[in-house]
C-alpha cells in the first residue's frame, strides 16, 4: 500500500520563508535602560573600517545541499537580499545594517571546542565537521521575541547528530554554546554594556528534537557572515536569541548555563523562551507578529506552530518562564 504523507500542522508553504535582513532589534532593550544613545555612540567610536571579506570557511561545491521536504513552509521565503542586509550581530554592533562591519569576521580558520562531561574532549576544524555530517536544507521559521517573523532556507545538520560525535557521559543534562571573542576583530566586543562572550544552551532532550538543527549555510551557499558564519544553532520553536550564532565552543554539563539575555535581564529573556501568543514580554504584547518581507502581521502561534513537534518536551513544567 502506498505511504500516506501527512503534512505536518506547522508546515508553510515555500513560497513563504522570510530574508534574514530582519533580525533582532536590541535597542529598545538599551533605550529601557536610558543606555540607548551611549550605547550606539560607543559603537560608532569602536568601529574599525570594513576590510575586503577573507576566505570564508564553508565549502562552496557541498552546497546547496539536498532539501529534506518533511520541513516546508505555509508562506513565502524571506529574500536573501532583505536577510543580508537587516541583522543583528552585536559582537559587532547594535544596528539593523551590522552586515557591514560583521565583514570583518575571520571564519577561516575556525576551530570548535567540545568538551565538559564527553568521553574525550577534543577540538575539530569547521572544515572536517563540516564534511563529517551529511548536509540538508530544511525551511524553518523564525520568530523574533520583538513580535516579528522570517522564515528561511537553512543548510546544516541535526544537532542530535553533533552530540553522537561528541559522546557525552550519562551524567550530561544541558549543553552550553559559546560564542568567538575578539575585541580586536569584533569592535561591540569592546564596550561596556555587555558581558561577552555570548552564551546560550538547551537541555540534552532539546538537543536530540528532530528540529534542532546546526546551520552551515543558507540559501544554498554557506553561510554569510552576519548570518552567523560559519556555525550557528536553528531551534524554530524558541525566540530568535536562542539560535546563538558564530559558534567556538560546546559545553556537555550538568548545570543549567546563564544564557547571554538572561544575565542582563532575567525578568525578560530567560533559559527556555519558547513562543507562545498568551505570555507577553514584559513591555510588549507575543499575540501578533510581522513578517518582515511583507509587512503583514499575523496571529503569533503557540511554540511558533512547532508544536506537535516539541509540546512533550515540556510536560510536567510549570510557569510563564518557560516562554521568557
Amino acid at each position: 500500500m502506498a505511504a500516506i504523507h501527512r503534512t505536518p500542522a506547522w508546515a508553510i508553504s515555500e513560497a513563504l520563508v522570510t530574508p534574514e535582513t530582519t533580525f533582532l532589534n536590541r535597542r529598545a532593550i538599551l533605550q529601557a535602560w536610558g543606555l540607548g544613545a551611549l550605547a550606539l555612540a560607543t559603537s560608532a567610536r569602536l568601529s574599525k573600517p570594513v576590510h575586503a571579506a577573507p576566505l570564508p570557511a564553508g565549502n562552496p561545491a557541498l552546497y546547496p545541499a539536498k532539501q529534506n521536504t518533511a520541513y516546508k513552509l505555509d508562506r513565502s521565503l524571506t529574500p536573501e537580499e532583505i536577510n543580508a542586509k537587516y541583522n543583528n550581530f552585536y559582537e559587532f554592533g547594535g544596528d539593523k545594517e551590522i552586515w557591514t562591519e560583521a565583514q570583518n569576521l575571520i571564519t577561516n580558520p575556525w576551530d570548535i571546542e567540545i568538551g565538559g562531561m564527553v568521553e574525550k574532549p577534543f577540538i575539530i576544524a569547521f572544515a572536517e565537521l563540516e564534511a563529517k555530517i551529511p548536509l540538508e536544507e530544511r525551511l524553518y521559521r523564525h520568530r523574533c521575541v520583538e513580535a516579528w517573523s522570517m522564515t528561511i532556507p537553512w543548510t546544516g545538520f541535526p544537532l542530535a547528530k553533533l552530540v553522537e560525535l561528541a559522546k557525552p557521559t550519562a551524567s550530561a543534562k544541558f549543553i552550553r554554546f559559546e560564542t568567538f571573542y575578539d575585541p580586536s576583530m569584533a569592535s561591540g566586543q569592546n564596550g561596556f554594556l555587555y558581558t561577552w562572550p555570548y552564551v546560550e544552551g538547551v537541555t540534552i532532550a532539546e538537543a536530540a528534537n528532530e528540529l534542532a538543527f546546526m546551520v552551515t549555510g543558507a540559501y544554498g551557499k554557506p553561510l554569510l557572515n552576519q548570518f552567523g558564519a560559519p556555525l550557528r544553532l536553528a531551534l524554530p520553536w524558541k525566540y530568535g536569541f536562542k539560535s546563538i550564532k558564530s559558534i567556538r565552543k560546546i559545553t556537555f554539563t550538568d548545570e543549567r548555563p546563564v544564557s547571554f539575555w538572561e544575565g542582563l535581564a532575567s525578568n525578560e529573556y530567560g533559559f527556555w523562551a519558547n513562543v507562545n501568543p498568551d505570555v507577553a514580554h514584559p513591555r510588549w504584547s507575543q499575540a501578533q507578529e510581522r513578517i518582515l518581507h511583507t509587512g503583514e502581521t499575523v496571529p503569533t502561534q503557540i511554540f511558533n506552530g512547532y508544536g506537535e513537534q516539541v509540546a512533550a518536551l515540556y510536560a510536567g513544567i510549570q510557569g510563564e518562564e518557560l516562554y521568557r
